[in-house]
């Protein structure tokens, strides 16, 4: 099933439980423009609400590149003086808060350059999956840019901050050997294996229990955030309910009669 989001440049489709969210501008190696950025929030928030929908895929259309940041050939345009410089970050800001808020399973799979914006947005995935001809790179110490503390947070969780400073003060480009090494990335395959790689990965969440699933995403995130803004009722709510639900008692008697579950979120 193919969703209409007013651009052919964001490509949403919903197969067996998996949505699939394609970056598609490959000519410029998929870097995002601006309907691309108004879009993102109103396609994560339309798979975040379906219940056809277990877990998402974000990747880049071709072999050539995952995504490559924002689109610099639309800033004489887009981004030129001070109120449109503030409407084009905010417009931003609030892409890349949809990617890393979505209450569903998120993964990046990834070919080709993985570079700036682009691996910031597959940091704001949960898994990343990636091909062997991947490369990486900050190149912000190259281009005088300031990166703010969410991204460097995300970066630093992943990789450490020793990894984190090497990244960041030579902007230099990584393999994917040297990024799967530092934790950057979770699995490494071939570029011609890379989507079967992820479908199947996808497919074995989108099996699983939605309300577990559910509950051990919040109880992460809950471990990462600031001690004040930890909502342990909320996490307590979201275990009592998987305990209360038909899938609960779906999972024991699949158990027991030795077959796989089939669970509907409830």
């Amino acid at each position: 099933m193919k969703l209409d989001f007013g651009t052919e440049k964001m490509i949403v489709e919903v197969i067996d439980g998996v949505g699939w969210v394609t970056f598609n501008n490959p000519e410029r190696r998929n870097a995002v423009m601006w309907e691309m950025w108004v879009a993102i929030p109103k396609i994560f928030a339309e798979l975040s609400a379906r219940d056809d929908v277990r877990c998402c895929v974000v990747k880049g259309a071709g072999d050539k590149a995952f995504v490559s940041g924002a689109d610099i050939s639309e800033f004489a345009e887009k981004r030129t003086g001070e109120e449109q410089s503030k409407l084009y970050n905010a417009t931003s800001d609030a892409a890349y808060a949809a990617i890393e808020s979505f209450d569903k399973p998120l993964i990046a799979m990834i070919q080709g350059f993985c570079i700036g914006g682009g691996l910031a947005v597959a940091l704001s995935a949960d898994i990343r999956i990636a091909a062997d001809n991947t490369v990486y790179a900050v190149p912000a110490a190259k281009l005088g840019l300031g990166y703010r503390y969410p991204g460097m947070k995300r970066l630093v969780s992943l990789v450490g901050p020793a990894y984190a400073k090497d990244i960041f003060f030579t902007g230099r480009k990584y393999t994917a050997d040297e990024a799967y090494h530092m934790g950057l990335i979770n699995h490494l395959t071939t570029l011609d294996g890379l989507e079967v790689k992820t479908r199947e990965y996808a497919g074995m969440i989108a099996e699983n229990a939605p309300l577990t699933i559910a509950a051990a995403n919040y109880a992460i995130q809950t471990a990462l955030a600031h001690e004040a803004d930890r909502d342990f009722a909320k996490l307590d709510a979201m275990v009592d309910a998987c305990f209360a639900s038909d899938d609960y008692k779906e999972g024991q008697t699949a158990f027991m009669e030795k077959r796989k579950p089939a669970f509907t979120g409830r």
